[in-house]
């Protein structure tokens, strides 16, 4: 996979892609949204690759779409957009079982957004503000934004961000739980790094199938979840690191898991 505006590069276990259109914010256009679609197949069907890491380059994260490319009449109508850029990337992101850190290490505004809100652990620049930019030029979220919303930070701010367009800050995002934690923004690329990192080297199976049961307790009751978890602990019992994970706290030492 090769493309000028993202970057795919694998850094020990880790897959790391970085949205790679610096001059305009990394908004995205048809190319680099079906270069991250390809990128994030590519750490699905690795298994060298453990963990994802997904950032970008210059002063923004995302700013979502580029309006510019979605106004040109020879380039893809709105519902082509969303339904073959957008929709696909957060069905990866959600269905690949291996934890995905969203390093916002800017504005995330837009689809941009609701991409690093879809990834499993959100850290952010204390600086980085997150915008739903849908509603100033009258559109509505896309990007799983009414799905994920709602369900991070409540019914009203959900409804209030997303009418609004307010910016939220770093600071402000942690404390709605929107996402995980906020970093200096000298420090961010090194400590959201070491959270990919230290990913990649943990018991990768269990983590997968702890992310397909975050996935189902969107729509299970707790019965049904209960059943769940006792199905994937089955299996996650049956899994090389379960072993290894014993048998290094029994004789006091650190273990060595390898994703199997």
């Amino acid at each position: 996979m090769s493309s000028s505006t993202l970057q795919f590069e694998i850094v020990g276990s880790v897959g790391k892609i970085t949205l790679n259109r610096p001059e305009v914010f990394n908004s995205f256009n048809r190319e680099m949204a079906l270069a991250c679609i390809e990128a994030l197949k590519d750490c699905e069907s690795n298994p060298a690759i453990r963990s994802i890491y997904i950032t970008g380059s210059g002063k923004a994260f995302c700013a979502g779409q580029d309006l510019q490319d979605a106004m040109d009449e020879k380039g893809p109508e709105i519902v082509q957009i969303v339904e073959e850029h957008y929709n696909p990337i957060i069905t990866l992101i959600r269905q690949i079982e291996k934890p995905i850190v969203a390093g916002v290490n800017g504005v995330a505004a837009g689809a941009g957004a609701n991409i690093a809100l879809a990834c499993d652990i959100v850290i952010a620049t204390k600086s980085a503000k997150f915008i739903q930019a849908f509603s100033a030029i009258g559109l509505i979220p896309d990007s799983g934004g009414t799905f994920f919303l709602p369900r991070l930070v409540g019914w009203q701010k959900a409804s209030a961000l997303a009418m609004l367009g307010d910016r939220v800050g770093a600071e402000d995002a942690e404390k709605m739980g929107m996402i995980y934690k906020w970093e200096e923004d000298e420090a961010f690329v090194e400590g959201s790094w070491k959270i990919a990192d230290r990913l990649s080297k943990m018991p990768t199976k269990g983590l997968g199938l702890t992310k397909r049961l975050l996935n189902d307790s969107l729509t299970n009751n707790l019965e049904q979840q209960l059943k769940r978890e006792g199905e994937e602990q089955k299996v996650a019992a049956k899994t090389d690191d379960y072993d290894e994970g014993v048998n290094a706290f029994l004789e006091k030492r650190k273990p060595n898991f390898k994703g199997e």
